[in-house]
């Protein structure tokens, strides 16, 4: 029986990075909505508005 092994793997490959950002993009709209987080390190000499 020949097994069709690359299909599984991309589709589980594809499914972890679609979690991995739907995960990543909640995070950072979370951050974005609370007044209280800290600026990113690359944002902290940027002057505040």
């Amino acid at each position: 029986m020949d097994f069709p092994i690359l299909p599984i793997l991309f589709g589980l490959t594809a499914a972890a990075v679609l979690i991995w950002a739907f995960a990543s993009k909640r995070a950072a709209e979370k951050k974005m909505n609370d007044p209280d987080a800290s600026k990113s390190t690359l944002a902290k000499d940027a002057p505040d508005h």
